[in-house]
């Protein structure tokens, strides 16, 4: 299930190609006719209908998966960064720079060399799988890892960000967080509706941040008539918002989420609250069985913090949370090729067998 009409092939409207995440929604961007835009094609990412999931809740819910891994550099950040590298560029800025877990560079480093920029990037040691860092790394950033967690390299890129003509592409930089804020409209369009429930990972929370601001928006301009609730989910090692208190080492498999002072609490609060929603956490154990869960009988692959929403989606259903039929829809934030060392260390192979065609036929469970 996409968010366009009927078209010639993917990535189309109508007979048109799909134009980014700015075109489709400049009316509700903070963009001019003066505003480069700077685009990969983002969004337009699939709305997948998970029977697995429709089918383990039952009593006629229905379950649909956002799947933002779908974007160019293989996560939402995508959305934001569209935004943040065309104001960059008006901005006459000559380099950008951010803290990363892994996503964020990966995004800002290939936005930045499609827009002719430098990429500055600071990563915490031992923090990001390997799989993002590539990624920066070939989009040409100057990557600086640095003997500390996610919330020290924040503040660290806030205080070069003050002194040198560069700018901070994290999510504190608000036009991160009006482009991510389309994934809402994309559901929404897809839908013909918004969703009763939309659940989604939080680290640095400006996700759920952005997500309630869309549909905000779009009841605002009479697009939808009512708005979800919004739930988000936490790792429980790095669960500040659930604990109330920033988490000086934050511990979790799910290194994107991984964040122990998010740059976007209050709003991921505000969120929660006025929609009458909850943010909560789930163990490192429900994110793994979520994940496998996802590929192995949905046919999705994502990274293990995407499958934090999936993890508290059953976690929420096991307890009795969902009184009544309801169309939910949980966002999977990152392609699982982000972390392939995870899903390799997640599934034990067996050792190497002769060329003999019994032992294959038999290993392959084949009679």
């Amino acid at each position: 299930m996409r968010s366009r009409k009927q078209g010639t092939g993917p990535g189309t409207i109508g007979n048109r190609q799909w134009p980014g995440v700015i075109e489709r929604y400049r009316a509700y961007l903070p963009v001019s006719p003066a505003t480069p835009i700077i685009t990969l094609l983002e969004g337009n990412t699939p709305l997948i209908h998970s029977r697995a999931l429709s089918r383990r809740l039952g009593r006629g819910m229905s379950v649909y998966l956002k799947y933002e891994g779908m974007n160019p550099t293989g996560s939402f950040k995508d959305r934001g960064m569209t935004v943040a590298i065309s104001k960059a560029v008006e901005a006459k800025s000559v380099a950008v720079l951010c803290a990363s877990t892994g996503n964020t560079s990966a995004s800002a480093s290939a936005y930045a060399a499609r827009a002719g920029l430098r990429s500055i990037v600071l990563i915490p040691s031992g923090a990001v799988a390997l799989g993002k860092l590539s990624q920066a790394l070939i989009h040409g950033a100057r990557v600086v890892v640095v003997d500390a967690n996610f919330d020290a390299c924040l503040a660290l890129v806030k205080s070069l960000a003050q002194g040198h003509p560069v700018t901070l592409v994290n999510s504190i930089n608000p036009h991160r967080i009006e482009g991510q804020k389309t994934c809402a409209f994309e559901i929404c369009d897809a839908l013909g509706r918004a969703p009763d429930y939309h659940v989604t990972p939080v680290g640095n929370a400006g996700n759920i941040t952005a997500q309630w601001k869309g549909y905000t928006e779009y009841r605002r301009r009479g697009r939808i008539t009512q708005r979800p609730a919004m739930l988000g989910f936490q790792a429980e090692g790095a669960a500040p918002l659930v604990q109330g208190r920033v988490i000086k080492h934050p511990r979790t498999i799910a290194t994107a989420i991984r964040i122990g002072n998010p740059a976007s609490w209050q709003g991921a609060l505000a969120a929660a609250e006025e929609s009458g929603g909850a943010i909560q956490a789930v163990s490192d154990r429900q994110i793994l069985e979520a994940y496998r869960l996802l590929a192995s009988e949905d046919g999705v692959f994502v990274e293990p913090a995407s499958a934090a929403s999936v993890a508290g989606l059953l976690r929420l259903a096991q307890a009795g949370y969902f009184k009544k039929r309801a169309t939910i829809v949980c966002i999977l934030t990152g392609h699982g090729l982000k972390d392939p060392e995870r899903a390799i260390k997640s599934i034990r192979l067996a050792r190497p067998l002769p060329p003999s065609l019994s032992a294959i036929t038999k290993a392959a469970g084949l009679k």
